[in-house]
């Protein structure tokens, strides 16, 4: 028998379900209901929304969902709840609700609650703590509205418990801040399974030669420096790059979780510099003395650099072809700014305008019609990469940030908090979904055993979190995902990438005739690619780190199947021909090299999805299947920066609290991470 309750203006009735505020929603939007039980309950519960007046199941202006409590043999599902009866429920409220009207409990056929009158607001794109559009995957960021309207109602109605067990595959940068953003929301039950027996994943400082951070003989191995804001150099106007403010926003937020910890937990930033005026230029001529011009002296001397002209058949072809794509990408100040001050619109921008359709190669040969050899001689025709120009804005920064130390600190400073719920040396080989108990066993073997005499272990976990690059997980046993996904694991590209940092007695560069004060450049010595001295310390004594080589994709893979020592020995004649014999006086003997595709907790450097890979993908990353989200900048719109995988963290921790029904807590993440900082 169900309970009855008659209407009535008696504001002392005893109501036997409790509805908890705030009485506000947003028409077409999504909320959590929270209630409270005053009496044991059994049956049927359902909740709509109508007049405040109503009796009747039948005077509701929607119905927003039901389910079984108690002791009903369908609410064995709600075993996680006090007495099998749930207390928070997913609304989506429809497009005409209007405001004046009260959530009615219903229990059976029988009224055992009624709220206070809403409020109702209409949903706007702009307000801060909502959700952007996006449901589109091109558009801007993540719709969790439209995410949910996608499921179906009843399976959302309920939410989950927060007791819930969550595994984390891999400690990089995207796996920490899932941790911290569960965390934030009140969900402890979690656990980071991770390969390596360090964090941060790519992020990567390598101290030379058992140095400590303070010493500072090191450089970066991984990411080196955040792109800060664009200076107009025309108009003195600055626009501060958006999307890279996240990065700073972590670490602000993890110097006060850390304020009483060591303080080498603390992440402080430093100016880094990109361009110097004697920093090595790419050309074929150089010195009286044999030494590599470098940027200032080559733009008073035009003369000391290659005549690029002479690398054309035909001059006139070559400049119409480069014109039809700076005319197609249209890098104008206000796409500029509109890539600094939004990344997501502007990547949707992109989506609309075609950039994604073609490579450059694709777009001068089928769309505009050159001829294949001038379309060779004007792109790099090895690249089948979309025409999305972030990296272009970003590197169009006139002013840059790094990390004191290194950037492994930021990584670093996570360790209290992940120390005891980390499992270092696990390397995960598969992962089963088990549908009678609707979880996921996921199998691991420990870093570096017999893998013919020691057993796979097994560790079950109602959810997962992948943040392993696919270019690994493509080998491991993987549940039935949908053909999109499992052609998305299996064919989006990544790259490959060697750094060699070179420790010298002394920082000889900064003494030169023409003082190298950090910055990068380029050389034209074959195989050598970027150099970077470093921005920290200038003019300190005692020794000193640079990057003496940075290359990435083929260059990479043929480097690193060069014995370590020739690859080394090649690069240090490179250094000696670039600066002079002082080079060699100054060669410690120290290095590191890392390359990244050889790594085996990576197996490549970051993800570079071909024509029309992204556009096809992206929709995937964005479905849960199996209990599973994944993340890392593979799945980002943008790619190979520390803002992707951060930003993939935190729309793979709101869809993973909209799947468990938490939408309070999604709103909450959403709103500390993405609202503050762009324009939602």
């Amino acid at each position: 028998m169900g309970v009855q309750w008659v209407a009535t203006a008696d504001p002392f009735l005893r109501q036997h379900v409790s509805f908890n505020g705030p009485f506000e929603v947003e028409a077409s939007g999504i909320q959590n209901i929270n209630i409270a039980y005053n009496s044991a309950l059994h049956g049927e519960l359902s909740i709509s929304y109508g007049p405040c007046d109503m009796i009747s199941l039948d005077e509701a202006h929607h119905r927003v969902g039901s389910t079984h409590i108690g002791d009903h043999p369908m609410a064995k599902r709600h075993l996680g709840w006090v007495d099998q009866r749930p207390t928070k429920f997913v609304w989506i409220s429809p497009t005409d609700v209007s405001s004046g009207g009260c959530l009615h409990a219903h229990l059976g056929n029988d009224m055992v609650g009624r709220s206070e009158k809403f409020l109702v607001k209409k949903r706007t794109m702009k307000k801060r703590g909502t959700f952007a559009q996006v449901t589109d995957p091109m558009g801007p960021w993540f719709d969790g509205v439209e995410y949910l309207k996608q499921k179906q109602p009843e399976e959302t109605f309920v939410a989950a418990t927060k007791e819930k067990k969550f595994g984390i595959l891999g400690a990089g940068i995207s796996g920490l801040l899932i941790a911290l953003c569960m965390d934030s929301v009140g969900i402890h039950n979690w656990k980071i399974l991770e390969s390596s027996n360090r964090v941060g994943g790519r992020m990567y400082t390598a101290y030379l030669n058992n140095t400590q951070p303070e010493e500072y003989q090191y450089h970066e191995l991984g990411p080196m420096r955040f792109p800060f804001s664009i200076t107009d150099a025309e108009t003195n106007e600055t626009w501060p790059i958006m999307d890279q403010r996240m990065i700073f926003q972590l670490a602000d937020i993890l110097n006060d979780l850390n304020k009483n910890e060591d303080p080498a937990y603390q992440v402080n930033f430093i100016p880094w510099i990109q361009i110097s005026d004697n920093a090595p230029v790419a050309t074929s001529k150089r010195r009286p003395d044999g030494t590599i011009p470098g940027r200032l002296e080559t733009k008073l001397d035009p003369s000391l650099l290659d005549n690029v002209n002479a690398s054309y058949s035909n001059v006139t072809k070559a400049y119409k072809a480069i014109k039809a794509l700076d005319d197609f990408k249209g890098l104008d100040k206000a796409r500029i700014h509109s890539y600094t001050k939004d990344i997501f619109r502007a990547h949707k921008e992109a989506v609309e305008t075609g950039m994604f359709d073609f490579s450059e190669v694709e777009y001068l040969r089928y769309v505009m019609g050159f001829d294949s050899n001038t379309t060779d001689q004007v792109t790099p025709s090895s690249v089948v990469w979309p025409m999305w120009e972030y990296e272009t804005v970003y590197f169009m920064a006139t002013e840059w940030r790094t990390i004191d130390k290194g950037l492994s600190r930021l990584p670093e400073a996570f360790r209290p908090f992940i120390a005891n719920r980390t499992s270092f040396g696990t390397k995960v080989n598969g992962i089963k979904y088990n549908e009678e108990t609707n979880s996921l066993i996921v199998s691991s073997r420990p870093t570096g055993s017999d893998p013919f005499t020691v057993e796979s272990t097994k560790e079950e976990f109602d959810h997962v979190f992948n943040t392993v690059p696919f270019n690994l997980i493509r080998f491991w046993d993987l549940p039935p995902h949908s053909s999109l996904l499992r052609r998305a694991i299996d064919r989006t590209v990544f790259d490959g990438a060697v750094k060699v940092a070179i420790q010298y007695k002394t920082r000889f560069w900064e003494h030169l005739d023409r003082p190298i004060l950090g910055g990068c450049g380029r050389v034209d010595i074959y195989g050598i690619g970027q150099i970077c001295y470093p921005s920290y310390e200038i003019n300190a004594t005692g020794p000193g780190v640079m990057l003496a080589s940075y290359i990435s994709s083929a260059d990479a893979t043929v480097a690193c199947a060069m014995p370590e020592a020739e690859h080394i020995a090649r690069i240090q004649r490179a250094m000696v021909e670039l600066h002079g014999p002082i080079a060699a006086e100054q060669y410690t003997g120290n290095y590191a090299r890392h390359c990244w595709e050889n790594d085996e907790h990576h197996a490549g450097s970051w993800a570079v999805p071909i024509v029309p890979q992204q556009q096809l993908y992206l929709p995937a990353f964005w479905q849960t299947e199996f209990n599973t989200v994944f993340a890392g900048e593979h799945t980002s719109y943008t790619h190979s920066w520390v803002f992707s995988a951060l930003e993939s963290a935190v729309r793979a921790s709101v869809q993973m609290l909209l799947d468990l029904g938490l939408v309070d807590e999604a709103k909450e993440v959403n709103t500390r991470w993405m609202a503050r900082w762009i324009n939602l």
